[in-house]
């Protein structure tokens, strides 16, 4: 059966995180991500919050990179959410994005990525022989200095592209598909990850609300800030060119209104749930079908997000258990 999980934007006073996770976990969802977007807050403390409110959800970034936070860093992060969580912490790393606004242009990106998941498992599991890579190196005999909760935790990568994927999928428990809702999409990142063992999420912009247009609404003007970035990522899907160029023009602006007007319904089904609770029960059911194995339901949720997560716990959570 398809696993549920929302994700927070870390946009929120930090009181926020707890209660909305409590509320997620007692909706019956499997899992909260918390958002690790450049300019937003660092993920860590809210998730400490989701750990101390919570007992039994899944939890963790998706995702970090290795270019503005250190592997040993990102392990000292993630062993103490581990132990704070009693052991239900996942590791999400990606190559990060918008980097550039911080005059980080990485050359290896792909086998940064790697490197780091092998030293934070290494400094996990204790390993002291060190390592010595083309990007990052340990020397022998350092370890993370004191007890860990466990020697490993999953791994989630997140990722579109075949390379990355294919570089790491021998250390990953899950791939991650950000920014989209396509269930044309699921076939061709089953041939990318190409083995069956590794798991399958996609993520994206989630509204929900008992009126479908209202609900819409609001994806769009969510959809428009992306969109013409992810669209370029899809090789099932091909943009209307006008579509595409009135979104970016809009964007550029600061019109997000105007921009929102200029997606399709089309458009917006591929990639974000939006609609009523039976609308998004459809969605995620294809996405099962297509060979998702876990849906992520992206911020903001709805108009109201506590209400919306209410709404997705009574009437789209109890189809998929």
């Amino acid at each position: 059966m398809i696993q549920l999980s929302l994700a927070f934007q870390t946009d929120k006073p930090l009181a926020e995180y707890g209660p909305l996770a409590a509320l997620a976990e007692a909706q019956g969802f499997d899992l909260v991500s918390v958002y690790n977007d450049l300019f937003f807050q660092p993920p860590w403390l809210p998730l400490l919050l989701i750990a101390q409110h919570t007992r039994r959800v899944r939890l963790g970034p998706a995702a970090v990179n290795p270019f503005t936070c250190h592997p040993i860093n990102l392990a000292g992060d993630l062993a103490l959410l581990d132990e704070a969580s009693g052991g239900r912490a996942y590791f999400g790393i990606a190559r990060g994005a918008w980097l550039d606004a911080l005059g980080l242009h990485p050359t290896r990106p792909i086998q940064a990525v790697r490197e780091a998941v092998e030293i934070v498992q290494a400094l996990l599991a204790g390993d002291t022989s060190g390592y010595s890579g083309q990007v990052f190196q340990l020397i022998p005999g350092e370890r993370l200095r004191w007890t860990m909760h466990r020697p490993r935790v999953p791994v989630l990568l997140g990722a579109w592209g075949a390379q990355l994927i294919r570089a790491t999928v021998d250390l990953i428990d899950e791939v991650k598909v950000g920014g989209t809702a396509n269930p044309d999409l699921m076939p061709v990142m089953r041939q990318r990850i190409g083995r069956p063992e590794v798991g399958l999420a996609v993520g994206a912009v989630s509204v929900v609300d008992e009126d479908r247009s209202r609900a819409q609404v609001l994806a769009r003007r969510e959809v428009a800030l992306y969109l013409p970035v992810v669209a370029a990522l899809d090789p099932t899907y091909t943009p209307d060119p006008d579509e595409m160029a009135r979104v970016q023009a809009a964007v550029a602006q600061g019109d997000r209104e105007t921009a929102a007007r200029a997606i399709s319904d089309d458009t917006l089904r591929r990639f974000a749930f939006a609609g009523t609770p039976e609308d998004l029960v459809r969605h995620i059911g294809d996405l099962a079908d297509a060979g998702a194995t876990r849906v992520e339901l992206g911020t903001p949720h709805g108009l109201d997000e506590a209400e919306a997560i209410r709404l997705l716990g009574q009437r789209v959570v109890p189809s998929f258990r």
